[in-house]
């Protein structure tokens, strides 16, 4: 059953022990604040380096490097939206965020992945927005993927992670 691979926790996303993490980066993948900040530090050095070579990742799209120092394997480095007013785009490009992540994920055989409440912190989105497309996104997923183990929704804070799991309650089924 879907809703048993699916677990809103809350905590930090750089000691979630999964195969990867996904990093709500910047469109450079060089570093930022927030989530980004916290994953670069925790993986060292070897992260930035990796993630220079990349060349980048468009708003809504995913690319993969190693965890390094992390307890992940991987980290998948995703670019959300900044929130305008919802009438640029935004909710379409964060569900192609998630799309783009569990993409990847499959690509390199990851089953286990830790999510973190992608735009929601400098980039403005609203989380109880925001919190509906992570759910929608993670169920259409393990719909159609039945070998995918776990798929964590890390909330920092109590406000994030209450605001989560509504979100599952309310889409149920």
């Amino acid at each position: 059953m879907q809703e048993d691979r699916i677990e809103i926790v809350e905590g930090d996303i750089t000691r979630q022990a999964v195969d990867a993490i996904v990093n709500a980066a910047n469109t450079t993948l060089l570093g930022g604040g927030g989530v980004d900040g916290a994953i670069h530090r925790a993986a060292g050095p070897e992260l930035l380096e990796e993630c220079r070579g990349i060349g980048g990742c468009p708003t809504g799209q995913a690319r993969i490097t190693k965890g390094y120092r992390l307890p992940a394997k991987w980290v998948i480095h995703t670019v959300g939206p900044v929130w305008r007013d919802g009438n640029h785009h935004e909710e379409v490009l964060l569900s192609s965020c998630y799309q783009s992540c569990f993409a990847v994920a499959e690509e390199h055989g990851i089953r286990s992945i830790a999510f973190p409440s992608i735009s929601t912190g400098a980039y403005g989105f609203p989380m109880e927005r925001a919190a509906r497309i992570a759910v929608r996104e993670t169920r259409a997923f393990l719909e159609n993927d039945k070998q995918f183990e776990k798929v964590l929704l890390v909330c920092f804070g109590r406000g994030a992670w209450e605001i989560h799991r509504n979100a599952m309650s309310e889409n149920k089924g």
